[in-house]
């Protein structure tokens, strides 16, 4: 018989899948949320009043937008988008369609830890490239983001441990992955080993992420 089966009441298996899903979950709507945080924490950088490309007009739009996605609970924002969510990716439910909300949960939370992280950056830095005539692009390629690097890599590592909590609640829209296994089987008929188990798992995964984050932030703060 299945040892976990025995122990906790659902097939190895069935965990096996479940961090497969969590994994999938957090890695890709990561990925597509630090390239479009990045893209906003640069936008509100460069635009604010002491920005390379002053534009009160873009910086507050972008700001606003910023501040209004991240003060929303993601519960209701998943909720909210729905009919979004079915636009983008052809359904509601699934490990798919949880991508959509996780991505607009994760880059504005994204965009402000990269806004503070560059905005870190000593201004002398600038100044130096931009007497030496960088452009607008080069200033930010080859100046702005390589000195923030370290810093921006401790935002992603935040970033990445604030979505495995947001998959969880993903489990409402039948997104799957071990948060919604804690709370399906674990929960809901009282298996306190499963739930216990499950804890540990993620437990392990934010640990596991914050260490291997922590090391590439010091490395690149040495180089």
């Amino acid at each position: 018989m299945d040892f976990f089966m025995q122990e906790l009441g659902v097939p190895g298996s069935q965990l096996l899948l479940a961090a497969e899903q969590t994994l999938y979950m957090v890695f890709l709507s990561l990925f597509i949320g630090t390239v479009l945080g990045l893209i906003i924490a640069v936008t509100l950088v460069v635009t604010n009043p002491n920005g390379i490309v002053k534009n009160s007009i873009v910086y507050t739009i972008t700001n606003t937008i910023v501040n209004i996605v991240r003060s929303i609970p993601f519960i209701i924002l998943m909720v909210f988008i729905l009919p979004l969510t079915k636009m983008i990716v052809g359904t509601r439910v699934g490990t798919i369609a949880a991508i959509v909300p996780l991505v607009i949960f994760i880059a504005p939370y994204l965009a402000r830890l990269f806004e503070n992280s560059i905005l870190e950056v000593n201004k002398g830095i600038i100044e130096a490239a931009q007497s030496m005539g960088a452009s607008y692009f080069e200033v930010i390629w080859h100046f702005l983001l390589p000195e923030a690097k370290g810093s921006l890599i401790l935002s992603i590592t935040t970033g990445t441990i604030g979505l495995i909590g947001a998959t969880a609640m993903a489990g409402a829209i039948g997104a799957g992955g071990v948060g919604d296994l804690a709370l399906t089987y674990g929960y809901e008929r009282l298996n306190f080993p499963l739930m216990l188990f499950t804890v540990v798992i993620l437990i392990i995964f934010v640990q596991i992420i914050q260490t291997i984050g922590n090391y590439f932030a010091r490395r690149a703060r040495r180089s």
